[in-house]
């Protein structure tokens, strides 16, 4: 070889390390949170503060992919110019597709995987100093703009980003290598459904509400909440879709010490707060987070009211049922010996799928087993009548009303 190709194997090494550099780099920065990031800025000084800055703002993203390309770019140009006739092309591209793909890819992104920490600071401050370097931020501007009129609209506000499903991915994988334990999987996975998740899915419904008149006195309202273990009492007037106020035990306590027992509750409530059945739980509990409140009555499009649902009703939501002394707890559900499933009409058809291993299907139109079935019959049902979807056939077991309670899912034998 001449001085000249040993020259252009010593710049195709120099970009191969850059490789190795910029794939660690990208891996551990995508993946450090905010909070991590807040935390490593308290103890590792500058490298952690530079990599809070990093994760706060993503604008160093686009300089370091252009980057990674022009290198990947220049070295296969440059290795191509030494190749010896079409077989020594063929020979040099697979060894570098190669090499590239073990060494410069998936070795470097699964160090930095497994070292998301350590990696994300030893790349925060020469990640900062490309992206500030100005002719490539410039140049990755103009692209950027370039792509924009190819291709018009405002861009993404916020990045980068990975799909649910690709986030779950991680999660098993990690979850199988014994990075995470499975209680911390389930906890991501409901933090996902925690954002798509509204009201009405939360929320006790209307039937279900335990409510007392206005013009209850304290003595009794105080054993109403004591019987049915609460601490707040919605307080209606003429109906329960007219909400005067919330009832606090504490309140009613302190007024029956006083010697007001025998007072009309009305002159101790408190203001309610309403919410519609479709807002996002995500946005309510921070909302109910900042403003105290532990108890919001839900109403629907028309102005009733729907249910209502509390700031234990939102964190079951993320964290699983919490029960406590007063709560009834509800049957596992899950096939029994006898190849059926009972399951009180409650329960949602998210958690009868995954529990059971079934794909009934979803709807924006109802939320429980029971709405489901409703939504089938497209009527109220009488115990005994049954719906067959996915494989199985859904009993109605018992009504309540025009409720129904219990519903009995038969597996379907295949032939």
């Amino acid at each position: 070889m001449s001085s000249g190709e040993w020259l252009i194997v010593g710049v195709v090494g120099v970009l191969f390390v850059l490789s190795i550099g910029l794939a660690v780099a990208e891996t551990a920065l995508v993946r450090v949170s905010l909070p991590k990031a807040q935390a490593l800025a308290e103890t590792r000084g500058r490298s952690g503060e530079t990599l809070l800055r990093l994760v706060q703002h993503q604008d160093w993203l686009n300089p370091l992919l252009l980057v990674v390309l022009a290198s990947q770019s220049v070295q296969s140009l440059l290795l191509g110019s030494i190749a010896k006739g079409t077989v020594g092309l063929v020979i040099i591209g697979l060894l570098n597709i190669t090499v590239f793909f073990v060494f410069a890819e998936v070795a470097p992104k699964t160090w930095a995987i497994l070292h998301t920490d350590r990696a994300s600071l030893l790349s925060a401050r020469p990640v900062a100093a490309l992206a500030a370097f100005p002719p490539l931020r410039w140049i990755s501007r103009g692209l950027i703009g370039f792509t924009n009129v190819v291709l018009p609209g405002k861009g993404l506000k916020e990045g980068p980003f990975m799909s649910d499903a690709e986030l779950l991915a991680v999660a098993d994988l990690a979850l199988e290598g014994e990075v995470i334990e499975a209680e911390e999987r389930e906890l991501i996975e409901s933090l996902l459904e925690f954002g798509d998740t509204i009201v009405r899915e939360a929320m006790v419904p209307r039937p279900d509400m335990v409510t007392v008149a206005a013009d209850f006195r304290v003595a009794d309202v105080v054993e109403v909440a004591i019987l049915n273990g609460f601490s707040r009492l919605p307080v209606t007037r003429a109906s329960i879709d007219d909400v005067a106020g919330v009832a606090y035990l504490k309140d009613l306590v302190r007024a029956e010490r006083d010697g007001h027992a025998e007072e009309p509750i009305v002159a101790y409530i408190r203001p309610a707060r309403f919410v519609p059945e479709t807002k996002r739980v995500r946005e309510l509990l921070r909302e109910m987070r900042q403003e105290k409140v532990h108890l919001a009555v839900v109403v629907d499009e028309h102005g009733g009211t729907a249910g209502l649902i509390t700031l234990e009703d939102l964190l079951e939501e993320l964290v699983g049922e919490i029960s406590d002394e007063y709560d009834v707890e509800l049957p596992e559900v899950g096939w029994g010996s006898d190849g059926t499933a009972l399951v009180p009409g409650v329960v949602s058809v998210d958690e009868v799928n995954e529990r059971l291993h079934l794909e009934l299907p979803e709807d924006e139109e109802y939320d429980s087993i029971g709405g489901f079935l409703l939504h089938q019959l497209g009527r109220v049902p009488a115990a005994g009548e049954s719906v067959e979807a996915d494989g199985a056939v859904l009993v109605v077991e018992k009504m309540h009303g025009n409720r129904i309670e219990r519903v009995r899912i038969e597996r379907r034998v295949a032939r």
